[in-house]
């Protein structure tokens, strides 16, 4: 069974960061999925992406919307909640109902905005380890991840090196490379110059309700590096809509019209600067940061490590984690294995084409 469970932990001990400063107190917002055995050895840890959050699979009760790995995680599933017990962590610097930047500052009950610290992808790994300390988990069977979710699975693996058996990290890389830095920028500065963003001092209830143009703007091009031109070729087909002429000067084909739509409601729900914060610790992700080399930081991982890419992403490419798997082979490590998944949907494809990994995870667990 499902058995969805959601849970807040308070802490007040100081979280030290890696730019030196501190965050405290701060909460963390997680969900657990299935049940803990009797050993505690059965545990899988999901990371999520940019926009995801703590809420992976089923649906909270009156809410039609299921988790956003709902496909992936449940009963009978590749991720079997019948077998596993899956915790699902909101990251820090989110919007979700961990700590982030529209959290109130204590000892103020003011929303830090700008007065938040920049965090990084092991800032975020290491709230959560102290979380998992808390629980009483000190190992766990697996950790999945994709695209950032992947960057924290790796962090994992290199920072805390005895804790996961295996690490699963899809559509991601070793270091955000300037592709994908460059859309980041244009979302970042489409937030900042919408005069209705007010430099940060907005009412978040209004943007609730009305959204953020430019957030908006900004959000298109980042679904233009979700996906792929076959599956944009695919999904849309160059169709106009229906009541639209087209000669119209502003009829819309198709596709125009799905990036509106999801752009634009997506700024209802999702927080402007939780966003700038967030592609900031994408942006900065590094994982041979601290180290002499990535070779010596992949040298780390003690963990059963499997790196599965999709060929028609744009953003993080195949190559990116075909690298890491090249750098560990040559360094005569035994504990990595790479397949790249064939699929023109784009970076994606980890969310939407499960059918095509399910079979391949179910069997590495």
């Amino acid at each position: 069974m499902l058995n969805l469970q959601t849970k807040v932990e308070h802490f007040t001990n100081p979280l030290y960061l890696e730019s030196g400063r501190i965050l405290e107190p701060y909460d963390i917002v997680y969900e657990t999925y299935g049940t803990l055995n009797e050993a505690r050895d059965n545990v899988i840890v999901i990371c999520h992406a940019l926009t995801g959050s703590h809420h992976a699979a089923g649906t909270y009760e009156g809410d039609n919307k299921a988790g956003w790995w709902d496909g992936f995680i449940g009963q009978g599933k590749a991720v079997d909640t019948d077998r596993f017990f899956v915790i699902s962590t909101n990251v820090i610097g989110s919007c979700f109902g961990s700590t982030g930047p529209m959290s109130p500052r204590y000892p103020y009950n003011e929303p830090y905005r700008y007065k938040f610290p920049v965090v990084t992808i092991l800032d975020m790994v290491k709230a959560q380890r102290i979380l998992f300390d808390r629980l009483g988990i000190h190992s766990v069977h697996a950790i999945i991840g994709g695209s950032m979710g992947g960057m924290q699975a790796l962090a994992f693996g290199v920072f805390f090196p005895n804790f996961a058996k295996k690490i699963i990290a899809m559509a991601t890389t070793a270091a955000t490379r300037d592709w994908a830095i460059a859309f980041n920028k244009i979302s970042q500065e489409a937030i900042l110059k919408d005069p209705d963003f007010k430099q940060g001092y907005y009412d978040p209830k209004v943007l609730n309700m009305t959204g953020l143009s430019g957030m908006a703007i900004g959000r298109m091009a980042g679904h233009i590096s979700f996906l792929s031109h076959a599956s944009m070729d695919r999904k849309f087909g160059r169709e106009y809509k229906r009541n639209d002429g087209l000669f119209e000067l502003f009829g819309k084909f198709q596709v125009e019209s799905y990036l509106e739509y999801n752009s634009y409601n997506f700024t209802k729900w999702f927080d402007p600067l939780s966003y700038l914060y967030i592609t900031k610790a994408i942006n900065i992700y590094d994982l041979s940061r601290g180290f002499d080399s990535l070779e010596e930081a992949l040298s780390k991982i003690t963990a059963q490590l499997t790196l599965i890419s999709f060929e028609k992403d744009m953003l993080f490419l195949p190559a990116e984690m075909e690298e890491i798997f090249t750098l560990m082979t040559k360094m005569g490590k035994s504990n990595v294995e790479y397949t790249q998944v064939q699929s023109d949907y784009g970076h994606d494809a980890f969310l939407v084409e499960i059918d095509k990994i399910e079979n391949y995870v179910r069997g590495l667990l």
